[in-house]
């Protein structure tokens, strides 16, 4: 009896993990209705109260019984709920699913499963096998150098980006410290958001947007509290950079191997004024075996890019590397932290 029972118990164990394994491979449908319901911006219909998914159907122009069952879904999730009468409401959760949401992340949401993100990771085993981003076997080409020959991919890319930065700016610009005067040069830094929030909150402080043109003309920081404090300035950051006291580096570290990374650090070493120092805003990847936004970004980084995400103590080699030290990792109550890096020999 005490074979069959440790066998029975087995078997439920067994039943289980396999119950477990489907579910969380089943788990991609979540993510795939969050893009349906965005694309045909259902939460924008829903901003003045619930609707009927008839009601919704006509307005966004899709067929009522397939929308109600992407609905189903989503309300399982938090971002819709299904009332008794059968009509759906935005919760709290979603609002950000709506076009002119203050801090909309919509765009971000699009971006995060378009195709080019979508099919990477649909295939990456292959990064598995190969050691690199399943991107390039996909896409026949590197993800940036994708993005500069396809307008259409690039502009889902760069507004998703901004989208993400919007909600991070204002708790960032405010975790970093700043000089009362001097010049913050952003690589790499996009639209500008984030320049945009550090000037606004220094008086003092002059920017230099540094990016691709392409990328340039959506720029973000025409606006009254930055007017005549700012530049572009088009450039490649493995080239060299503009010279300037402070250095941002959002989100840009990640997307690159170790010795890209090192010469990105050097190029903004060596332009550095006596004094500068920067500022490498990334995901620090924590110890332990806990769920982190940066574990996930990670995969997403492995099967469409060549870069990763690092732990604190990998940025203290890379800047090692470049001849600056760790100076401190500032959490900013986002999923990034400020990572400071200073010269190792001030005066060299």
């Amino acid at each position: 009896m005490e074979g069959r029972h440790e066998q029975d118990s087995a078997t439920a164990d067994g039943r289980t993990s396999a119950s477990f394994l489907i579910d969380e491979a089943l788990t991609f449908y979540y993510p795939a209705a969050l893009r349906a319901v965005a694309a045909t911006g259902v939460a924008d219909h829903l901003a003045d109260g619930p609707r009927t998914v008839e009601d919704l159907a006509r307005r966004t122009g899709v067929n009522a019984r397939s929308l109600y069952r992407a609905l189903r879904v989503s309300v399982t999730r938090g971002i819709f709920e299904e009332l008794d009468d059968g009509r759906f409401r935005l919760t709290p959760a979603g609002d950000a699913l709506r076009t002119d949401a203050p801090l909309s992340a919509r765009s971000a949401v699009l971006m995060l499963t378009d195709q080019s993100m979508w099919r990477p990771a649909g295939e990456m085993e292959r990064c598995l096998q190969q050691g690199g981003p399943a991107f390039d076997d996909i896409f026949g080409m590197p993800f940036f150098d994708h993005f500069a020959q396809d307008q259409a991919t690039a502009a889902i890319f760069h507004h998703g980006m901004a989208a993400m930065s919007a909600q991070e700016n204002a708790p960032i610009a405010a975790a970093c410290e700043f000089p009362e005067s001097g010049v913050v040069v952003d690589v790499g830094g996009g639209q500008g958001g984030l320049l945009r929030e550090v000037l606004g909150r220094r008086d003092g402080l002059r920017g230099v947007l540094f990016d691709a043109e392409h990328v340039l003309r959506d720029h973000l920081l025409d606006v009254a509290e930055t007017r005549g404090r700012w530049e572009l300035a088009v450039g490649d950051f493995f080239t060299e950079v503009p010279k300037g006291d402070v250095y941002l580096l959002k989100r840009i570290l990640h997307d690159w191997e170790d010795d890209q990374c090192v010469a990105i650090l050097r190029n903004c070493r060596t332009a550095m004024r006596p004094g500068g120092r920067i500022l490498v805003i990334d995901a620090v990847v924590p110890p332990g075996n806990a769920p982190h936004q940066a574990k996930l970004v990670d995969l997403l980084l492995m099967a469409s890019l060549v870069g990763r995400e690092r732990t604190a103590q990998e940025f203290s080699q890379l800047f090692e590397a470049a001849d600056l030290r760790l100076s401190r990792v500032v959490p900013t109550g986002t999923v990034l932290s400020v990572v400071e890096a200073t010269p190792k020999d001030p005066d060299g």
